[in-house]
């Protein structure tokens, strides 16, 4: 069984009227899927297409380097469960 970790995905979206910088955290349990909700997220959020959102770096973190409230509780509360 593998284990979810936690992606901080860093890159840009560049639309024709509008460019904007983002800094995302996912749980995923590899780099590719945490891309792949990435593409998702941000497409169905800017209504980008995927060549207009460039990704330009993914990288694992620790739980605490964790700063979405949202991701934390969700990582946090499990591991506080499965060690229980």
């Amino acid at each position: 069984m593998s284990e979810v970790k936690v992606y901080r995905v860093i890159g840009k979206i560049d639309k024709p009227n509008w460019q904007t910088d983002f800094k995302k955290e996912i749980r995923a349990l590899k780099p590719e899927e945490a891309k792949e909700k990435i593409y998702k997220e941000m497409g169905s959020k800017h209504r980008a297409k995927r060549f207009q959102i460039k990704i330009l770096k993914v990288e694992e973190i620790g739980i605490d380097e964790i700063t979405d409230p949202a991701v934390r509780k969700l990582t946090v509360g499990e591991r506080e469960s499965v060690s229980q």
